[in-house]
C-alpha cells in the first residue's frame, strides 16, 4: 500500500492495516536497514502511587529498578 507524507511530516496508516490492530493508539517507531518499523505499544493507565505500592510489595528499590533498566538497555 502507498502512503504519502504530508507537509507536516505525517503519514496516515491505511484502514486495511489499522483494522488489523484493534485498540492500538501508540507505536514504537524505528528504522532498520532502511525500513521504517511501526510496532504497536500497549499503554497502561497506572498512577505513580500504584507503581510505588507494587514495588514495595515486591521488595524492589529504586536501585533495583535502575539495575533492571541498565540490563534491559544492554540487550
Amino acid at each position: 500500500m502507498l502512503a504519502k507524507i504530508t507537509s507536516k511530516n505525517q503519514i496516515s496508516i491505511p484502514k486495511k492495516i489499522i483494522d488489523q490492530l484493534p485498540d492500538v493508539q501508540y507505536f514504537d517507531i524505528g528504522i532498520q536497514d532502511g525500513v521504517v518499523l511501526l510496532k504497536p505499544v500497549k499503554v497502561y493507565d497506572t498512577s505513580l502511587e500504584q507503581i510505588r505500592s507494587k514495588m514495595k510489595t515486591l521488595g524492589l528499590t529504586p536501585d533495583s529498578v535502575n539495575e533492571a533498566i541498565k540490563w534491559a538497555r544492554s540487550k
